[in-house]
């Protein structure tokens, strides 16, 4: 009996037990054919291929009937894994292992999702703090005859500007995945990675006060003029502005919001900065109405955070309003500064780390402990002349 025979009895044999699985020949190799677990969509069967490495004789044939009865209690027991069966082919595994990684990381990054809010608020940072940098990589490592990871990984912190916000986030999200698949990063990591957070051009195209108080009066829609004295009082993020407590907004409130939990970074509360800015701004009727915010779409199950904000960018090209909608949120943290609220205190109300606000807002805070410096020694200077 020739192999294709012994193939196809043992092929019939299998079906007989219930098997959709088959044995096949290719070129002089086996493999195993037919519906198995998806990489992508968990819970899904497709028609895929496992390269088994095995030659294609009655020696090969025997080992490859013994994989397709462990492949068919793997996925009776739900225990079948991917990465377990890819390297069992040394040269599909070189060439693919950083791949199925990738994959692996996406699934491990939304497996902790339990609800539609964290699904989508997880989804939103996916697409724009892992998926660009993700995608590079991929294109860097399909391009690249080296494949040592230290080499794709250096590689595609290159291709962004050096001290460019997207280099230093492309560096702490790849740091992250690094960690997922245990590789160790070159000592220098964090030093190549640097960003300056804001760019240097753009210390001084912070809008002032008064042209932030001269646009909002510009505003045609009454909606979207408390969207953007919201932001601009409170520094709040695009989408923050729809998933806020304004409660303490009433008349008798304190003025402290609550950015509720589904949003980027999580709850944390918030005090306006002009304080004045509630009243001026009318924000006191949203205490008493938050209804009177634009009606848009904020259910998570059809749309994302990413989405949501994106409106209010929009919003503000339609009106041709002469700033971003995020030169509102730096314009707060920088006018906290000169409050001379602690650093720490302000960083915990935007709801990022101290470490991030320090980097980004590094320019405001080193003038303003300089100026400390300098009415200091002027007032001791003064002190001594009336000596």
């Amino acid at each position: 009996m020739n192999i294709i025979h012994e193939i196809n009895f043992l092929n019939e044999k299998f079906a007989k037990q219930g098997s959709k699985l088959k044995i096949e020949k290719r070129g002089g190799k086996l493999n195993i054919r037919g519906p198995l677990p998806s990489k992508k969509d968990e819970g899904v069967l497709e028609v895929q291929r496992i390269a088994l490495g095995i030659n294609a004789d009655s020696f090969g044939l025997d080992e490859a009937k013994k994989k397709l009865q462990l492949v068919n209690l793997q996925i009776d027991l739900d225990q079948f894994d991917w990465s377990k069966w890819i390297k069992m082919n040394p040269k599909t595994m070189k060439r693919n292992n950083l791949l199925i990684q990738i994959e692996e990381f996406e699934k491990s990054f939304f497996k902790e999702s339990k609800n539609d809010y964290l699904s989508s608020t997880r989804k939103t940072t996916w697409n724009a703090s892992y998926k660009p940098y993700l995608k590079r990589m991929t294109n860097i490592y399909n391009q690249n005859d080296n494949k040592e990871l230290d080499n794709i990984f250096i590689r595609t912190l290159k291709t962004y500007e050096k001290g460019s916000r997207s280099r230093k986030q492309c560096g702490t999200s790849l740091n992250v995945f690094a960690d997922f698949i245990n590789h160790k990063l070159p000592s220098d990591w964090k030093i190549i990675s640097r960003g300056y957070g804001l760019k240097k051009a753009s210390f001084r195209n912070l809008p002032s006060d008064e042209l932030i108080e001269d646009i909002w009066v510009k505003i045609p829609n009454k909606s979207w003029q408390y969207v953007f004295g919201l932001m601009a009082t409170y520094g709040l993020r695009n989408h923050e502005v729809f998933f806020c407590d304004l409660n303490s907004l009433k008349k008798n409130g304190d003025k402290i919001i609550r950015v509720l939990p589904t949003t980027k970074t999580g709850e944390h509360q918030v005090w306006p900065f002009h304080p004045k800015w509630v009243n001026d701004f009318g924000l006191h009727e949203l205490g008493e109405n938050p209804l009177l915010l634009p009606q848009i779409n904020k259910d998570l199950k059809s749309t994302t955070l990413q989405n949501i904000g994106k409106r209010i960018t929009d919003q503000f090209s339609r009106y041709n309003l002469q700033i971003r909608p995020y030169d509102l949120r730096h314009a707060w943290a920088v006018r906290t500064i000169f409050y001379d609220l602690a650093d720490t205190v302000t960083a915990r109300m935007m709801g990022h780390s101290v470490s991030l606000h320090t980097q980004t807002y590094h320019h405001w805070i080193t003038k303003r402990d300089q100026q400390k410096a300098v009415n200091t020694a002027i007032s001791k200077l003064r002190i001594g002349d009336t000596c």
